[in-house]
């Protein structure tokens, strides 16, 4: 299997031209973040993102303790004729069945519950695999990656509709509706999950894969 950094080529992590390395820099001067421009967007290229796996697992990190407080804590008030209560997500998935609004509680509970613990999981058991320099079906575990970070962004929903809430429903003492600290935690799940998605590099991933074919021609 033949890589790209192989044959001297270098991808540009923001407008993804691909460029050809220089004759005069190798592939391990490009290991040690040899400055090298785009001729795009003139941004530094480097063969993979710097110090991506620490930076991965301290913006998780950060994601999962905030986690705790986003569910916990309550995310918004209502408050009619002068009375109301907090709402956790779940809470507020619980009076929207209630309700019989089943299609807006299925869709924040997708949202705001499923994908983010999802998203934290899979992130998570990426970032072990490579630990581990695992090559268990590195094709499959790159999609899981695009997805993931597609997906990822639709957990904002929670925050959209408070928002708009609180901007639209706002009359005096009959009605209004006020954010609490578990959306402002939520805010922050979301965001440094975006962030660690970000940062990750799924060319770790084939990096086994590379390393196990060297070692297998070496040890030929």
């Amino acid at each position: 299997m033949t890589t790209a950094r192989q044959m001297g080529l270098i991808s540009c992590h923001f407008c993804h031209t691909l460029s050809k390395l220089p004759n005069d820099i190798d592939e391990k001067s490009a290991k040690k973040q040899t400055e090298i421009i785009c001729p795009c967007c003139y941004s530094s290229l480097h063969s993979r993102i710097p110090n991506s796996l620490s930076r991965t697992w301290a913006l998780l990190l950060a994601a999962l303790i905030l986690y705790i407080p986003a569910n916990t804590l309550p995310i918004m008030t209502v408050t009619y004729w002068g009375e109301g209560q907090p709402d956790t997500i779940l809470s507020g998935v619980m009076h929207l069945l209630a309700e019989g609004m089943w299609p807006l509680a299925l869709l924040i509970f997708l949202a705001s519950i499923f994908i983010p613990i999802l998203k934290l999981l899979t992130l998570f058991g990426l970032l072990i695999s490579i630990h581990f320099r695992a090559n268990w079906r590195p094709k499959d575990r790159t999609v899981m990656y695009r997805i993931t970070e597609f997906v990822g962004r639709w957990s904002m929903v929670d925050v959209f509709v408070i928002a708009l809430l609180v901007a639209l429903v706002q009359f005096g003492k009959t009605a209004s509706v006020s954010p609490n600290l578990g959306a402002l935690s939520f805010a922050a799940v979301v965001i440094l999950t975006m962030f660690a998605a970000h940062t990750f590099d799924p060319r770790l991933i084939w990096d086994a894969m590379e390393d196990d074919s060297s070692g297998e021609i070496s040890a030929k």
